[in-house]
């Protein structure tokens, strides 16, 4: 037993994705560093498919931070160096099922992911990345502490100090909670809040001998679609929920056969099934679904189904003095659109951003870290109501079309701000200044939010139930979108009915004229400020040779003297 408590700067509860990268992050800055993990990696976790925000978010912290292997999880073009067990990920797709009825192929939506210029990405197989981040974290000199639960917290007024399970002590300046729902500070200051609009629970495991839907459902030139259902996150969508099929096994380099697999519920119209077990309980329910089923006739799980109650939970304060909660002891709502590992990177990054200045300056207040609750506060409320309103639209496949841009648009916009705030940015200072404005969807544009509040108001009013009520909504958000003169023309086809996003999004127009990348006005001043487009694409051809796979496969070769 410590009667003396080591002490150290930052003192992390948890392992898994921000706890680790973020122990890399100050371990690499020079912070003296204490994680502690109550299990041991390689361990399970969910949280697979990445999105172009998360992607760039860690190319931001790997260069902002100088720890390049945060990028290793961006793009496909690191396969050699984050290793092959992931998965490729070429596309959002959405697939949508009636009740006893096959798959309507004119009911489905492919959004495919832009290649260039940092390659398609990836899914994640987690048990890999939290492994490889948390000996990333030792190797910049952070201590790991496995199979060491934390059983006390005390947060003091000149510190805080740490008692594990084993009764050994520890001091440090800070406490990061990253510990998830479970998370110790959130029950003892009683910070959990509940009241959230999405109510979804899950029915989750690791299968094998998953199909490409394509092979059990249609080709793809049957749905006119650009790529094979299996090379992205596959959604089927129904009323009431969906379910997520995500393969590792994708690509020609893939050496992962399992696939991930998850059913979420609105418990309010699929109320659990306590009779039946939680495999029992999946199978049944898809299959009322003849495309569900045909796609899992011959597949197996791989390990213990898991079945959940409620999801949906968020905090009444994120910070304190002296302490903080990250990732997913902060909140999460449901991996509908993949924003959670958004939210944890950009969390983790500002987390870190913060704990630099307050070495400097001595100030652990909750003052000091304020910025840090308010935008991960902030992201969890977006979240929440787009995915609320998403599930509200599956039970009208009209509805689902039309929304689908919301969510569309509000990705692209917010990947615009991102890499034109790296882009921009001067130091790290004046990068997490233009980020500060973001709030997970539409990049802090004034004009996207309006638009946003208009359309989520119209779903929030319809009547589902009436048939009426549903044709006047869809037609008020095309009203509303025909309006949007910087809606960029692909999404325009969607509302028109086109079922995917174009594989080739590099188009001469982009270039020059009203269809012109960069637009006019106040979007333009919002995006690009004094940018040419003869900057954006200097800037592009920069990123395009930065990130390609031989010259990243060459730095790490120089790097380690061969």
């Amino acid at each position: 037993m410590n009667l003396d408590p080591k002490t150290y700067d930052v003192a992390i509860i948890g392992s898994g994705f921000s706890g680790s990268s973020l122990a890399a992050i100050l371990a690499r800055q020079g912070q003296r560093v204490v994680v502690f993990e109550a299990k041991s990696h390689p361990k399970f976790a969910i949280g697979e498919s990445m999105i172009l925000e998360t992607s760039e978010v860690l190319r931001a912290t790997a260069e902002f931070f100088d720890v390049p292997e945060l990028a290793y999880f961006s793009s496909e073009n690191f396969f050699k160096l984050a290793g092959t067990s992931h998965g490729v990920k070429r596309h959002f797709s959405y697939l949508h099922h009636t009740p006893g009825q096959p798959q309507n192929k004119e009911h489905s939506l492919q959004a495919v992911i832009p290649r260039q210029p940092h390659g398609h990405e990836m899914h994640l197989f987690r048990q890999d990345t939290d492994a490889f981040l948390t000996a990333t974290a030792v190797a910049y000199g952070a201590e790991v502490l496995q199979e060491t639960p934390v059983k006390e917290v005390d947060v003091q007024a000149d510190g805080v100090e740490i008692v594990t399970a084993k009764g050994e002590r520890y001091r440090a300046n800070f406490v990061v909670d990253a510990g998830g729902f479970r998370s110790l500070l959130a029950e003892r200051f009683d910070l959990r809040d509940m009241d959230l609009q999405t109510h979804s629970r899950t029915i989750f495991t690791h299968m094998v001998n998953v199909p490409c839907y394509n092979d059990v459902g249609g080709s793809t030139t049957e749905y006119g679609i650009p790529y094979r259902l299996s090379e992205g996150t596959l959604h089927h969508i129904f009323r009431g929920g969906w379910l997520w099929v995500i393969p590792f096994n994708n690509h020609p380099q893939a050496t992962n056969p399992l696939c991930s697999v998850g059913l979420l519920l609105d418990p309010r119209i699929h109320p659990e099934r306590p009779d039946l077990s939680p495999e029992e309980e999946f199978n049944a329910f898809i299959g009322q679904y003849p495309g569900m089923a045909a796609q899992f006739a011959n597949a197996r799980s791989v390990r213990a189904w898991t079945r959940t109650g409620r999801i949906q939970y968020s905090s009444k304060q994120v910070v304190g003095d002296r302490f903080c909660l990250l990732g997913h002891a902060a909140g999460f709502i449901d991996p509908l659109f993949s924003k959670g590992l958004y939210v944890t990177s950009m969390s983790t990054a500002l987390c870190a951003h913060l704990l630099l200045k307050a070495k400097e300056t001595g100030d652990y207040s909750a003052a000091a870290f304020q910025p840090l609750e308010e935008q991960t506060l902030a992201y969890i409320r977006t979240n929440d109501r787009l995915i609320a309103n998403s599930f509200r639209s599956f039970s009208h496949p009209k509805l689902w079309q039309v929304y689908s841009v919301l969510w569309l648009l509000g990705a692209y916009t917010e990947l615009v701000m991102l890499n034109s705030a790296r882009a921009q940015a001067k130091d790290r200072d004046d990068y997490f200044r233009r980020t500060r404005p973001l709030h997970l969807a539409g990049g802090g544009f004034p004009g996207f939010q309006q638009i946003a509040d208009k359309i989520d108001g119209l779903m929030e009013g319809c009547d589902l139930g009436d048939q009426a009520s549903v044709d006047r909504t869809e037609a008020e958000i095309q009203a509303i979108f025909a309006e949007v003169d910087w809606l960029p023309l692909a999404f325009r086809h969607v509302l028109a009915g086109k079922n995917h996003l174009p594989a080739n999004k590099l188009r001469l127009s982009l270039l020059a004229g009203n269809e012109s990348f960069l637009k006019t006005g106040e979007y333009r001043k919002h995006f690009f400020g004094d940018s040419s487009m003869w900057d954006v694409t200097r800037i592009f051809v920069e990123e395009k040779v930065k990130y390609a796979a031989p010259v990243l496969e060459w730095q790490k070769r120089r790097k380690m003297g061969h």
